[in-house]
């Protein structure tokens, strides 16, 4: 009777292994053809451009105190010819030297195509926000310079979706430097209602 079960035992144990080596080389040959697609499509980033920025308040106090509020004008672009994007989730503030100066803005999420373009106009403000003793003499020289260099961000998560494939999420950091004027400047903005518009063109990093 023991003789038996050792045998069924053992040939469960066979059937098992086989299980196993037949997933194992199952999922072998999915993730081998998953990154054989991948380096044929050879995807590419987003790129952004940080294209205007209307200011309705940008103040800086005798204490240190930063007052902003402005509205962004961000595109966004798919260079991927067979790639699309799924941004899921996309927030916007400004940063000044590292320091985040404004509030979080959603962007709603949306799937971006082949080679397709995004236009997002996000509000971004922040109040009375404190500015670190670290950086009070780059703003001590930006008061004097009638200028202030402010970093737009776009933090948040993108999936890629190639066929009806379509990957985890990825977490997506941009960053635009914008080299804004002091005190609502007519010089070299054109006035919308209560603010003052500036063209930036501006280049955005992005990191994935």
């Amino acid at each position: 009777m023991s003789g038996k079960c050792s045998h069924h035992k053992s040939k469960l144990r066979k059937a098992l292994r086989k299980c196993c080596a037949c997933l194992l080389v199952f999922s072998f040959i999915i993730l081998l053809v998953i990154l054989l697609v991948w380096a044929i499509l050879q995807p590419k980033k987003p790129t952004f451009l940080l294209q205007d920025a209307t200011i309705f308040a940008l103040n800086v106090s005798a204490t240190n105190v930063i007052s902003t509020t402005l509205q962004i004008t961000v595109l966004s672009r798919n260079p991927n010819s067979q790639i699309g994007v799924y941004y899921d989730k996309l927030d916007a503030f400004a940063t000044y030297h590292s320091q985040q100066i404004t509030y979080y803005t959603s962007i709603p999420p949306v799937y971006q195509d082949h080679k397709d373009l995004n236009i997002w106009s996000p509000f971004i403000y922040g109040n009375d926000v404190p500015v670190a003793p670290f950086n009070g003499l780059a703003l001590a020289q930006d008061q004097s310079n009638g200028a202030i260099k402010l970093t737009v961000k776009l933090e948040g998560l993108v999936k890629w979706k190639v066929g009806s494939f379509v990957s985890g999420r990825y977490h997506l950091h941009v960053s635009c430097p914008a080299y804004i004027p002091l005190g609502n400047s007519e010089a070299n903005g054109i006035v919308i209602g209560t603010g003052i518009k500036y063209q930036l063109s501006q280049s955005c990093s992005v990191s994935v």
